[in-house]
């Protein structure tokens, strides 16, 4: 889809009885795309993993970290975005064309009410290029063809995961997913990741139980793995420094960051 086509209906109508990831994801961070229904499962969330909210901000400060290094500092020029939320402050095509203006981003996602604020994704300067694919990520094979379209997959890309495979549960077909549209892009791309876990080291135990409930009232459902399982993710990878880690930590914009139950890499395709 080209910055002058309107994005599709084909996901379906939008259901505001059941709270959503999406919209709850956005009240978290302060946004106003939201309803009742989100706000409350939210709190009721919040309430049993106060975490959560910082787990949603650091997630969204990762994002921009790791697109600045990758564009200031390993020449990164293509991004696809896969499981783009809504749209809010600094979206991985404005960061990166701030930096570097030629730079081309794909944003993939399914959800209705991404797609109804989808035009906020296809801005882009003059020199580079944006674009939006209404596509699940459970359908790799379909997200690569049409990235094609607006990415060079000849040159590296950097194929950006945020909270999205906690989405696939089964682990297996999630791996499955990261290895297909790994091996569309060249050498020299990256995979930037990253995955709520209930490991104890990083204050993850809480994930259980709020996991739990968010399984029976809010859609759709999530799971979190271990760090042995978000490790398996970058098989063949080559890790940036400082490796796996809680996302606050990577590049961290404090001496003293927090820690969050949500790992954060990135990784070069050797």
């Amino acid at each position: 889809m080209s910055e002058n086509q309107a994005p599709s209906s084909g996901s379906g109508r939008l259901n505001t009885g059941v709270a959503h990831n999406a919209r709850v994801w956005n009240y978290w961070i302060g946004g106003k795309d939201n309803y009742e229904v989100d706000q409350a499962v939210g709190d009721q969330v919040a309430g049993m993993f106060p975490v959560i909210r910082d787990v949603a901000r650091a997630d969204r400060e990762f994002l921009g970290r790791a697109v600045r290094h990758l564009v200031e500092n390993r020449g990164v020029r293509q991004f696809l975005d896969i499981g783009t939320g809504l749209p809010t402050l600094d979206n991985t095509h404005e960061i990166a064309q701030r930096s570097a203006p030629d730079s081309r981003i794909v944003y993939v996602d399914n959800d209705p009410i991404v797609l109804a604020h989808a035009r906020t994704l296809l801005t882009s300067t003059r020199e580079g290029a944006t674009d939006y694919i209404d596509a699940d990520v459970h359908r790799p094979e379909t997200i690569v063809e049409r990235a094609s379209a607006t990415l060079d997959l000849d040159r590296p890309v950097a194929v950006m995961m945020l909270g999205i495979l906690n989405f696939v549960l089964d682990t297996h077909k999630a791996q499955d997913i990261v290895r297909q549209v790994l091996s569309a892009v060249p050498s020299g791309s990256y995979l930037v990741l990253t995955h709520p876990t209930t490991d104890t080291d990083l204050g993850g135990e809480g994930n259980v139980e709020a996991m739990k409930f968010w399984n029976e009232n809010a859609t759709p459902p999530i799971t979190a793995r271990t760090r042995a399982e978000v490790t398996a993710f970058f098989d063949g990878l080559e890790f940036l420094e400082p490796g796996l880690v809680s996302c606050t930590r990577w590049h961290a914009a404090t001496d003293s960051p927090t820690t969050v139950p949500q790992f954060g890499a990135v990784a070069l395709k050797p």
